[in-house]
């Protein structure tokens, strides 16, 4: 599961001797217009997240090697679970929002996030090594637009610049923000007014916040006894 403009997910999940590996696949992922393979680099980064917050869930820190292999340009990442980890709420939230599909192209509607819940998702983003920067908007109300950049326009960047994207996604639909987002994002008007020099847009975001949906059941979490013993059983939290 991961964010994709496409609708493509061009990534594949390998384990390996005491490693899962993240790898490209190219062939399922050829927009004319992305011959760097950019934006399959955004989403993988994405999916990358998604597998950081299961292995949370599990009781697993992942610890993340960017392009580990400059002989295999098709690995992208590699993912060692190491030692154990107290999952948090925030990593709960994020990984039942994994479970909701999020859109590339549909404009949300609603109105804009408040400024708390902008800084929230500001401090998601530099998390993984990005900035959210809210650009400029209209008096009338609306979505709110706002720009994710890197420091650098590489393949590590861009693998950074994913992770941060989805990390934003999740934060919002955790806090009830709706959201889109495009890969095109250099063009955009009032986003230069709100970079600075070296900042390189990776992508564009609209995010308007929705009323709270009241969930029918609880979340679901990992049953203490189960996870002592290292099995994956899963309970309703009462």
């Amino acid at each position: 599961m991961g964010p994709t403009v496409h609708d493509v997910h061009a990534w594949r999940f390998k384990v390996v001797a005491g490693l899962i590996e993240l790898h490209a696949d190219p062939d399922r992922f050829k927009p004319l217009r992305d011959p760097a393979g950019r934006g399959l680099h955004l989403a993988s980064g994405a999916a990358l997240v998604n597998l950081r917050l299961t292995a949370a869930q599990l009781g697993h820190e992942a610890v993340v090697r960017l392009l580990p292999d400059a002989g295999r340009p098709a690995l992208l990442a590699t993912v060692r679970l190491a030692g154990r980890h107290r999952v948090t709420r925030e990593e709960r939230l994020l990984c039942a929002a994994t479970l909701r599909p999020l859109s590339a192209t549909a404009s949300p509607s609603g109105d804009r996030p408040s400024a708390n819940i902008l800084n929230e998702l500001r401090e998601a983003a530099r998390l993984e090594g990005a900035a959210l920067h809210p650009l400029p908007t209209a008096a009338d109300g609306g979505a709110q637009r706002a720009v994710l950049t890197t420091t650098g326009d590489g393949r590590t960047e861009w693998l950074r610049a994913g992770q941060a994207l989805q990390r934003v996604l999740l934060s919002g639909t955790a806090r009830s923000v709706s959201a889109s987002f495009s890969f095109e994002a250099a063009d955009v008007p009032g986003v230069r007014e709100v970079t600075t020099p070296g900042e390189i847009p990776q992508a564009l975001l609209e995010l308007a916040q929705q009323a709270p949906v009241r969930p029918r059941g609880r979340l679901f979490e990992p049953a203490v006894d189960r996870q002592r013993e290292g099995k994956g059983n899963w309970q309703r939290i009462r």
